[in-house]
Formats: structure tokens, C-alpha cells, sequence
């Protein structure tokens, strides 16, 4: 019975634990990092000449997945007072290029264990294999486990050419790596950090961090056949 007892109270305390803890992440704030590196030689202008049309390669011209990607960029070019209209009435063009990586990444963690009945013997052997009644690793156990698990590089790049000259006025790309296999969930975190303070400096490296909403989404959720409402960039924390 005394064995039973120390069984149901080691069971009541793991379980305040647990549920201690599952609040505790409940009240986190997720977020999505992007590093961002911008090129700039952007002279301002006004609202009014903020007009642009997407520049397409051949492979571009027909592709539903590059129209897509174009309206969540659209959406954050329209904050900053972009227009988009037809390629002969442009002032700019706007081209993007995007992609995944994947790699594999390792890493140790110590092994842990925790024996809720200690007692004078373990495994045998008087206070364990010397030291203490746990045995030589202490209450908790030791040892180290290996894991591998994927990672996913997801990048976005944005350029800006003056339609006239062909000079090349803003090029900023956002790149962001975690366990997230979607480029198409990654895209609208992707842009909004891109655009997020636009224009930056020439040769500006920085970190964005965006917060991931209450339902696990992006900030402008792709939607086929619709643009997304575009949203102020005010939501982006910049790490300079």
C-alpha cells in the first residue's frame, strides 16, 4: 500500500506539472524570423509615380503559383502607396524569384529519467552503482540522444527596376529556416518582412520577427482568386 500511495501522489504532482506547463505555452506569443538584406538606391519620389507592373520570365508568364505569390507581394506594395497598373503605364517593374532548401539538421540532448519510488537499493545494489540512492547520473538520469529532423529554407527576393532607364532602384531579400515545409504558408510572412519599413539602406542586414495569429496564421493568408486584405507592416518587430 505504501508503494501505491507514493504512486498516486508522484501521479498527482506530475499532472499540476504538466497542466502548469500547458497553460504557460498557451499564454506564448509564436513567432516567424526572417532575415532580410536589402540593396537600395531608392530616391522616393512621390505617391503618384508609385505605379509598377510585374516583370515575368517566359516560365513566369502562365504559372499559377507566381500569381499568386505576386498578389501576397502586391498586398504589401500597396502599403507602402504602390499602384499596380498596365506594363505601359508603369513607372517601375517589380520582379520576384523564390525557393525552398531542405537539409537535415542533428542535434544532442541529454537522456533523461526519473524513478518516482526511490529508495535505499537500486537495481540491486546498496544507494545504486556508487554514490547515492540513484544510481552514478543522479535523479534524472544521463546520457545523450542524437536526433536528426529536416529544416526548410524558404526565400524571397524583390526587385525593383525604373521601367524607363532599366535601373535596377530596390532589391531586398527575406529569407526564414524552421520545420515548416510550405513555401506557400511561409510566402506571406516572407513579403510582409521584406517590404517591412520600406526603403531600407543599401547593404541593411536585419532580422523581422512576426507574430503568428491565435489560429496558427500568416498575416496575409493566401487566397486563391482573391486578393488578401493588405495589412500595415506595423506588426513586424525589426532586430537591427
Amino acid at each position: 500500500m505504501k508503494l501505491d500511495r507514493r504512486t498516486r501522489s508522484w501521479g498527482r504532482h506530475a499532472g499540476l506539472m504538466f497542466a502548469a506547463l500547458a497553460m504557460l505555452l498557451a499564454g506564448c506569443t509564436s513567432y516567424v524570423t526572417t532575415q532580410v538584406t536589402a540593396f537600395s538606391n531608392w530616391d522616393g519620389g512621390s505617391d503618384a509615380t508609385r505605379t509598377y507592373a510585374f516583370q515575368r520570365t517566359t516560365s513566369q508568364a502562365n504559372s499559377l503559383e507566381d500569381s499568386t505569390y505576386e498578389q501576397v507581394v502586391a498586398n504589401e506594395l500597396a502599403t507602402h502607396a504602390f499602384r499596380q497598373v498596365d506594363m505601359d503605364r508603369a513607372h517601375y517593374l517589380v520582379a520576384i524569384a523564390y525557393g525552398t532548401r531542405s537539409d537535415m539538421a542533428v542535434s544532442s540532448a541529454p537522456a533523461y529519467y526519473y524513478d518516482p519510488w526511490p529508495g535505499p537499493y537500486y537495481w540491486g545494489r546498496p544507494y545504486g552503482w556508487g554514490g547515492g540512492p540513484w544510481g552514478p547520473w543522479g535523479p534524472y538520469g544521463g546520457g545523450y540522444v542524437t536526433q536528426s529532423y529536416p529544416v526548410f529554407t524558404h526565400t524571397l527576393g524583390i526587385r525593383i527596376t525604373d521601367r524607363a532607364s532599366g535601373k535596377e532602384v530596390y532589391n531586398v531579400t527575406a529569407r526564414s529556416s524552421g520545420d515548416e515545409a510550405s513555401l506557400v504558408y511561409a510566402m506571406p510572412f516572407l513579403a510582409r518582412s521584406a517590404m517591412a519599413d520600406f526603403p531600407l539602406g543599401n547593404g541593411v542586414v536585419r532580422t523581422v520577427k512576426l507574430p503568428v495569429d491565435g489560429q496558427g496564421g500568416a498575416p496575409n493568408e493566401v487566397a486563391a482568386g482573391a486578393a488578401a486584405p493588405a495589412a500595415p507592416a506595423s506588426g513586424a518587430k525589426a532586430v537591427q
